[in-house]
């Protein structure tokens, strides 16, 4: 059942509720409101908008726990950040 309900945002929030709507991930307002409302009930995040950094964070952590063992890097304080460097340039000079 539904229920009409007036609800006041600050221009803040409407903007960033109206680009979510405008990029597609939500049909409507009141839909964005609605997943706001879920994700406070079910303790979940609030759903990340594109350049969310934390999402984007999220991204980067699983990407690298789906990294083989074998592409580790091994941990060796003494020279463990001269291997990274020279991992990166191989790998930016490659492209």
């Amino acid at each position: 059942m539904n229920i009409k309900n007036t609800v006041t945002l600050s221009d803040r929030y409407l903007r960033q509720a109206e680009r979510l709507v405008e990029n597609g991930q939500f049909p409507s307002i009141e839909k964005v409101i609605e997943a706001g409302i879920d994700s406070l009930m079910n303790d979940d995040p609030v759903p990340a908008g594109p350049n969310d950094p934390l999402a984007g964070m999220a991204d980067e952590i699983r990407r690298r726990l789906a990294t083989p063992r074998d592409q580790f890097i091994p941990m060796d304080a003494d020279n463990m950040f001269d291997r990274v460097r020279a991992r990166l340039d191989e790998k930016y000079k490659a492209k």
